[in-house]
């Protein structure tokens, strides 16, 4: 049975940083001209004052969010994801990473689904670049109820934060009792026979898969990775050792991402079957989200079938 829809996690973004600054003055909102696209103007309507309308200036917009926080303040940052990772990545490299300042990178649309705005808006890198930049601890949300609990834990945080919001409303993977933690993975289905792990939005499809899967008598677990830097390393480690063979699914390129994690772990740690699946080192087209989906792979229909198709050397 599909998971239920949740909310737009953009949406949460919005409110949860308005709410968070109802009691916190020193949380300010810088916004790259995108407001109404990444739901920043939520906090305009609420704290005017303390809403920053920086334009299209990406470059200058991560200068004043440095300023910002060596004053005591803030600044949570609100834009594309290709507008705030790869336009401006040397200031957020020397200016917030370097600096360790505490400015939270909070970016929307990320991966394929920017609403047919093409492959400009569209990024399928910026988890390599953010995880491998030192210091810049780097989430991705499964869904709305996760998203509002990480962009709480960042706000508390003292230090750089890189969050990944996607724009469209995802699956709803967890509920209230839900309690997110940095660095930790979540073990959302027991299986025996191998292991689906995910991150962000894609995590859901993959409960859809490993149902699937038992469909043909294939027992598939499913770990959800929300933090790709600190990296549950342990979690991927028990996970070689239950079920023996790996199977990571990310809307993201293979190169450093996800499974460029997963894999760093088990060469080092628990050497495992592993095989990856994602965007195969190409830049990416425009279409409906279904579409994007099967084209490469992604959705949990595509991915069963790849993984039926495996071939494991202990077969």
């Amino acid at each position: 049975m599909s998971l239920p829809m949740g909310r737009a996690m953009r949406e949460v973004f919005g409110e949860t940083v308005a709410q968070l600054a109802d009691d916190d003055p020193r949380i300010v909102m810088l916004d790259g001209d995108l407001g109404s696209s990444t739901k920043a103007d939520i906090f305009e309507h609420a704290h005017r004052d303390r809403f920053l309308q920086m334009g299209i200036a990406e470059q200058n917009m991560i200068g004043v969010a440095a300023g910002l926080a060596t004053m005591g303040l803030i600044p949570f940052i609100s834009t594309f994801v290709s507008f705030a990772v790869v336009r401006p990545l040397d200031q957020v490299r020397v200016l917030i990473a370097q600096t360790g300042l505490n400015v939270k990178l909070t970016a929307g649309y990320a991966g394929l689904f920017t609403g047919m705005a093409g492959k400009t808006h569209q990024i399928v890198d910026d988890i390599s670049i953010m995880r491998a930049m030192p210091g810049m601890v780097t989430v991705s949300p499964a869904d709305d109820v996760e998203a509002a609990q990480v962009i709480r834990w960042a706000a508390g945080y003292d230090g750089p934060v890189y969050v990944r919001i996607v724009r469209d409303a995802t699956q709803r993977l967890f509920d209230d009792a839900y309690a997110f933690r940095v660095g930790a993975a979540v073990e959302v289905r027991r299986g025996g026979d191998l292991t689906l792990i995910g991150t962000g939005a894609q995590t859901p499809r993959l409960v859809d898969a490993a149902d699937l899967l038992a469909a043909d008598g294939i027992d598939a677990a499913v770990l959800h990775l929300p933090t790709l830097k600190p990296l549950d390393a342990a979690a991927i480690v028990a996970a070689a050792d239950r079920t023996g063979r790996l199977v990571s699914v990310e809307e993201h390129t293979v190169i450093g991402g996800l499974g460029g994690a997963v894999a760093e772990v088990l060469a080092e740690q628990r050497p495992t079957p592993l095989r990856r699946i994602g965007l195969q080192d190409t830049y990416t087209v425009s279409a409906p989200n279904d579409v994007l989906l099967d084209l490469y792979g992604l959705s949990a229909a595509k991915v069963a079938d790849q993984v039926r198709a495996m071939q494991w050397a202990d077969s």
